[in-house]
Formats: C-alpha cells, structure tokens, sequence
C-alpha cells in the first residue's frame, strides 16, 4: 500500500530514456505523483514519450525546463556523461534532483554537484533504488540484529547480457563503462554495509577487461575492498555476461545471508538465511524498489525527512569509481561538456 500522498510532487523529465517508465512513470501513477513536462532533443520524441505515458505537456529543450516554474523536481535519465552538466544546471536552476546513477562522469564533477546542491538549498539524490527496499533492508537487518554475527566478507556481482555496440553505455565521450553502469551499484552496496564493519572501505585492489569495439571502456571490473574491521569485500561487474545476475552475499561470523537479485528485487525478492540453525528463504515483496525510492525522495522534498542518498554519498561512490579505475588500468571517465 502506498504512501498517503500530501502535496504532489511535479516532476519534469530530461529525455525521453527507456528506465523512464519503470524509474518514474509507473511509480508515480502508484503514488500519485505529477509528471509535468518532458523535454528531448528531438521534439517528436517527447510528444510520442508525453502520449504514451501520460506526461501533461512537452517543452522545448532541457534548458526550456529547467526554466519552468511549475516544474519543482527534475528526473535525469540521459546518457551517463550528461548527468553531470544537467545535474549542475538543475540545481542553479533551484530545482530538486532525482539524478540516474552515477551523479556524474568522475569524481571532480560529483564534488561540483555537491557544491551546487549546497548552494542552491534544494533536494539532490541519486537514484540508488535498491536501497530502499525491504531486501536490501532486511540484509542490513541481518547484520544488525546479530544473527549473522560479525561482518566477514560481502560479494556482490551485477552483471547483464551485452547492450548493442551502438548503445552509449559503450561511449567513453558518454562516460560509458561497466563500472558506470552496473559496478557502482555493487561498490555502493560495499559502502552500506560501513555501519558493520567499522567504517567505511578501501580500495585494495581491482582488474579488468576492455571492450574490444570501444577503446578505454571496460567490458568487465572486479575490485576488492577491505574494512577498517578487518571484514572483505568483492564488487564485480560485467556488461557481457552469459545472463542477467545481480546477487549479493553477506558472510558473517555466525551465518550468511543471500539475495539473488538485491538490485531488482521486484524480480526476485528472495532472501536466503543460513545459520547454524538451518535454512530458510524469506520473501520480503515484489513491490518496485523504484516506487519506494519515489516515497522517499518525496518524503525528503516535502517534509526534510532523512535519506542515506546525499550529495556526499554521491561523491564518495564517484570517488571509489575513480579509484577502481585506475587500479584497473583504466582512466576515469572524461567530462561531457554541454
């Protein structure tokens, strides 16, 4: 059952991406939510996207947006390379952010958007959905209770089958790259469990793969981490795997714990406890991590309510991507300059 909605937000949308359905569109008519306006660099597109998903009126351009003022909050699904510039344009604009990961294309831009969203006094998340599902939270739950006992080892892995060579996940001037579009979600999912493992992780070590078609983009990424605790990480990703698997595993003293799919856990909500005690698998729901994370996005626009997802969550995962590039022997990704 949703959220008891107040105020509506109204949202306006950048682009007319594919996620945009299953991140915004369909969460919001779950919620109550307004999507307001839509903007794409080809104006047939978002009136094709605005017709087909109930958006209530098409602007001109991104900057038409920006500038809107019935438009509050921003939703930015454009390509990885653009998040940064239209982040920062949003933000001087006074608008609240919903912001695709990564926030931005590397480190010194994120720190860039951090300054901005502490300047302009406005809402800025980074839509790590996962988060805010009871899957994610009941792993975390495990760990706190104490059942698992101490924080041993986490392994996470979020791979998929290969996008087509065209699609820019694969463009370095994009900021493509497996690490950009799937690793930050098992490095962030190292980074939560810091509250367990006294404190947050350093990069040990990582290695990877370039795609032979795209020159300076990684095909595949695994980095190891360590705690200040002691306990181990493994964050691994690859944009040409056989299947889609996005599974973590928690390791601790006592027991561990299994999620098949921690970041679609619509798809899979299980979660596999094993304990001295025997075996059992929990179902926490097949509600879409995406309609939570719109309820607490909200909840922070409209009532200040907390949320993990900040600016400065968002440039300490930047700073890891960075880090793990070059570890790997990779640069970290360019800028894309409007």
């Amino acid at each position: 059952m949703s959220e008891p909605v107040r105020e509506p937000l109204r949202i306006g949308v950048l682009g007319a991406a594919r996620i945009t359905q299953a991140a915004l569109v369909d969460p919001a008519r779950t919620t109550g939510h307004r999507i307001v306006a839509v903007a794409a660099r080809d104006r047939s597109r978002a009136e094709a996207f605005a017709a087909e998903h109930g958006v209530e009126r098409v602007v001109d351009s991104y900057a038409a947006l920006l500038a809107d003022p019935e438009v509050e909050a921003v939703y930015n699904p454009l390509a990885n390379g653009l998040h940064g510039p239209w982040n920062l344009a949003a933000l001087a604009a006074g608008k609240h952010v919903l912001s695709e990961k990564p926030s931005a294309s590397n480190a010194e831009e994120a720190t860039e958007v951090r300054e901005a969203a502490a300047k302009s006094g406005t809402v800025f998340m980074e839509a790590f959905h996962y988060l805010f599902h009871p899957v994610t939270r009941r792993l975390h739950e495990l760990l706190e209770s104490g059942e698992l006992g101490e924080l041993r080892r986490v392994e996470t892995l979020v791979a998929i089958e290969a996008p087509e060579d065209t699609d820019p996940r694969w463009s370095l001037p994009l900021a493509g790259g497996a690490v950009m579009d799937l690793g930050c979600y098992s490095l962030h999912a190292v980074r939560m469990l810091a509250p367990w493992a006294g404190g947050a992780p350093r990069l040990v070590s990582a290695r990877g793969g370039e795609r032979a078609t795209s020159p300076g983009v990684d095909e595949w990424l695994d980095a190891e981490l360590e705690f200040p605790g002691g306990a181990t990480g493994s964050a691994r990703c690859h944009m040409d795997h056989d299947r889609l698997e996005m599974s973590c595993r928690i390791v601790g003293s006592r027991g561990e714990a299994y999620a098949p799919n921690f970041v679609l856990p619509q798809m899979d909500d299980r979660v596999v406890v094993r304990t001295a005690d025997g075996e059992r698998t929990e179902h926490l729901g097949t509600r879409s991590s995406y309609t939570y994370q719109l309820e607490a996005f909200a909840a922070r626009v409209r009532e200040g309510a907390p949320v993990p997802l900040d600016p400065d969550d968002a440039l300490a995962t930047m700073t890891l991507i960075d880090e793990s590039y070059r570890a790997a022997g990779f640069e970290p990704r360019p800028r894309t300059r409007l």
